[in-house]
């Protein structure tokens, strides 16, 4: 059954004209942005896709206009090039970006940039009980063309379980070398160099049979309702995840931030659950490390924004495999800040790099010995108002044929102890695990 009933002459005469020789259009849909993107991801240069817990998604095909930045400016540089296309409401871009500012440097992110936003030529956007189909068509397109290959799109069924054949595991670095680097950080921290350093691991799945990336992002988004999803899919390489953690929200003036800091694993029955929730809420390790990270958060958001309010004890989110402590930061912005500005200030957070940041990130670059990417950069999307939402990219995988790279760390601290940090980075692999490599 077609998704879109428009003809190619009511796309035509419906477009109104913008800079750039961009035409835009608005047109209700009963579609949801996910299923539009499944049906139509192997038909356009690039696929996008991005839900809120309980709020709004989107989900967008083709690339109507492209903006790429690197370096120490790339957010104010990204913002400059959003500015420009002047987005009429209610049209979102969609951007994404690396954990480092010189970006990813290995083959398997060869397609992603350090910073990077999109408007693609036909997004649908999910929000309350709308559904709207946004194109955006820039001079270079045939619009009868893209018409009819919109008019081409069926509602793809609910996607199967995946079943990619056998499978092998490899740790990148291996086990042994992972919790010696935790040792090496926790003496660091010992010594006065850092306060808290964030470490990660890489487990690449090699697989018999190709995942489609938007498919297992359809099995995320049911299994982690709370969580984030989003894919991004370019030059045949998709990044998936569903992650718990909001970098920051900026609506209709107002600005939140959760970071999350601190984790313990879910109990079997409800008895051990509760045990290992309070013995969370009550640990000093745990404690100490997310009080780094607020403190951090609540900092960088006080020049851009005022009536800050910072609780004073963190609350417990719980998901389906870990529980977090959790600090929601609220604030009103200043006039004229962007959502590019949050994000410039928040990133990287000691959820993500560490504190101090300088000491953290050079620690980082020595110690780990994969590309991180745009895992633990953030995925999120800017609309006409210069507001928007941004998660950081957790719980996550980049996908390229039949390999996938998988990743997770853990804050270390005074108190972290290397086999108690690991079996925090194998709770966090669990939910790209379980879609990957089943037996």
């Amino acid at each position: 059954m077609s998704m879109i009933s428009l003809r190619a002459l009511d796309l035509r005469s419906a477009l109104a004209s913008g800079p750039n020789g961009l035409q835009f259009g608005v047109f209700p849909i009963d579609g949801e942005p996910l299923d539009f993107v499944r049906a139509g991801s192997d038909r356009f240069e690039g696929a996008f896709y991005f839900s809120s817990p309980n709020g709004p998604a989107i989900g967008g095909l083709g690339v109507a206009a492209k903006a790429t930045s690197a370096g120490a400016d790339r957010f104010r540089n990204l913002r400059t090039a959003v500015d420009a296309w002047s987005l009429p409401e209610p049209f979102r871009a969609f951007a994404g970006f690396a954990f480092a500012p010189d970006g990813p440097r290995s083959e398997p992110w060869a397609s992603f940039a350090s910073a990077e936003a999109v408007l693609p030529m036909a997004t649908v956007l999910r929000r309350g009980d709308d559904r709207l189909l946004l194109v955006a068509v820039p001079p270079d397109v045939d619009t009868d063309d893209l018409a009819k290959r919109l008019r081409s799109l069926a509602t793809p069924p609910r996607p199967p379980y995946p079943n990619l054949g056998d499978h092998t595991l490899e740790s990148c670095p291996s086990v042994s070398e992972w919790t010696t680097g935790v040792a090496e950080a926790v003496e660091a921290i010992r010594d006065g160099s850092l306060r808290k350093v964030v470490l990660s691991r890489s487990v690449v799945v090699r697989s018999d049979d190709a995942p489609d990336g938007f498919d297992l992002v359809s099995h995320l988004e049911r299994s982690y309702r709370q969580c984030f999803s989003f894919g991004w899919r370019v030059n045949g390489a998709t990044f998936v995840g569903a992650s718990p953690e909001l970098l920051v929200r900026f609506d209709r003036g107002s600005v939140t931030s959760n970071p999350l800091a601190g984790s313990a694993r879910r109990g079997e029955g409800e008895v051990e659950d509760r045990r290992l929730a309070d013995e969370l809420m009550n640990s000093a390790k745990d404690r100490v490390e997310h009080r780094f990270v607020v403190e951090d958060v609540a900092e960088r958001l006080g020049p851009l924004t005022e009536h800050l309010d910072v609780p004073e004890r963190p609350s417990l989110k719980r998901m389906a495999t870990v529980q977090h402590l959790s600090t929601q930061i609220s604030a009103t912005a200043l006039p004229g800040v962007h959502i590019l500005d949050l994000v410039d200030a928040l990133h990287p957070t000691p959820a993500v790099g560490g504190t101090t940041r300088g000491a953290a990130e050079a620690f980082i670059a020595k110690v780990e010995t994969f590309d991180r990417g745009w895992y633990s950069g953030g995925v999120g999307w800017i609309d006409a108002a210069d507001e928007g939402e941004f998660a950081i990219s957790l719980r996550c995988g980049l996908l390229e044929g039949t390999r996938a790279h998988l990743f997770a760390g853990a804050g270390i601290v005074e108190d972290s102890d290397p086999e108690s940090e690991l079996l925090e980075t194998r709770l966090k692999l669990r939910p790209m695990l379980e879609l990957l490599a089943a037996t």
